[in-house]
């Protein structure tokens, strides 16, 4: 059961943090030096790489997708100290929280089961 309730988590942040990038970079504010698309390539790749597996709850997609999750949380910290306007910095901060928390305890916990 606790199980379900960490890939929940972990899934639902992946969602808000997908979601939450593509606006921030498309709608919200669009980079000014760089094309949108480009923008988009550089930011959302790393998280479609372990997407596959993650979805399948591949312990090894998991695990990476904890470790994947760490420079987005990193980025929200510097953009919520240089910004006036931190909502957007503190929703990335707490969805790749999150993501790491729900992936790492999936991972823990699933491997203790098999």
């Amino acid at each position: 059961m606790t199980t379900r309730i960490y890939y929940s988590i972990a899934l639902l942040a992946y969602v808000g943090l997908f979601s939450l990038l593509m606006l921030w970079n498309t709608l919200i504010s669009p980079p000014e030096k760089l094309p949108v698309t480009l923008a988009l390539i550089i930011v959302i790749t790393p998280m479609l790489l372990p997407f596959r597996g993650f979805l399948k709850g591949d312990l090894k997609s998991c695990s990476w997708m904890a470790y994947v999750s760490m420079p987005y949380f990193i980025h929200g910290c510097v953009e919520s100290y240089s910004r006036i306007d931190f909502l957007l910095p503190a929703l990335e901060v707490t969805f790749s929280f999150l993501l790491f928390l729900g992936a790492s305890l999936f991972v823990r916990h699933s491997a203790r089961n098999h």
